[in-house]
């Protein structure tokens, strides 16, 4: 079944050239556009996109006040913001009002596209490069258990293995249970336990969450 999609910006060019890249793929079907906030708010709670890809700066509603009423209303469409803004304050604010993805209006189609079937699958997605120039990097040389200890919390004496910090990382990239699961070697049920853990630890709900967390802090390296 194809990936339903949304496009909200208020240049029809810049639709148009999405709906054009997003054509060729046979899994994606876009089923509308919004030009406003007001529009864009009232099309997605209408059509039930499974994919909505926001601006943040349009007429009438802001992107951001879109995905806080969206949230409000429980509205099960997962939300990219597609942007110019490179600010970190914008991505943290969006990631925390309901958005999984957050990329650049230059960004390369194919990630565009990888962005939508890693979000449509409930994984957040923000691009390595853009993360690792707003919030910054660890040395690669790093210890791993150095930055394990970087995530101790004092009020509660726990802190993330190095493991769990290799889970998060994946998790950082967008990778789903599976992903994980392959690149670091583990069983799903394992990485499940994994995550359930870092929950846990970092007194999150879920992935986003969890991502919200070490982007403030700084202290995720993606490539």
């Amino acid at each position: 079944m194809a990936i339903k999609i949304l496009i909200a910006d208020d240049h029809a060019l810049l639709r148009q050239g999405i709906k054009r890249v997003l054509n060729f793929e046979d899994d994606l079907e876009v089923i509308g556009e919004a030009e406003d906030g007001q529009e864009t708010l009232a099309r997605t709670l209408m059509l039930q996109p499974d994919i909505l890809l926001l601006d943040l700066n349009m007429p009438g509603l802001s992107g951001l006040e879109v995905a806080r009423q969206l949230k409000q209303a429980d509205c099960p469409t997962r939300i990219i913001a597609l942007t110019i803004h490179d600010s970190d304050n914008y991505v943290l604010e969006l990631l925390k009002n309901g958005a999984l993805g957050y990329l650049l209006k230059d960004v390369e189609p194919s990630v565009l596209i990888k962005a939508i079937h890693v979000v449509n699958e409930g994984n957040a997605f923000v691009y390595p490069k853009l993360a690792e120039r707003l919030f910054g990097s660890l040395s690669l040389s790093d210890d791993v258990e150095s930055r394990a200890r970087e995530m101790l919390n004092e009020s509660r004496g726990e802190r993330l293995t190095a493991r769990e910090m290799d889970v998060l990382e994946c998790i950082a990239k967008g990778f789903s249970n599976q992903d994980i699961g392959k690149a670091l070697g583990l069983s799903e049920k394992t990485v499940k336990n994994h995550l359930t853990s870092i929950f846990h630890k970092l007194k999150v709900n879920d992935r986003t969450q969890a991502l919200v967390y070490v982007l403030k802090n700084k202290i995720i390296s993606l490539d």
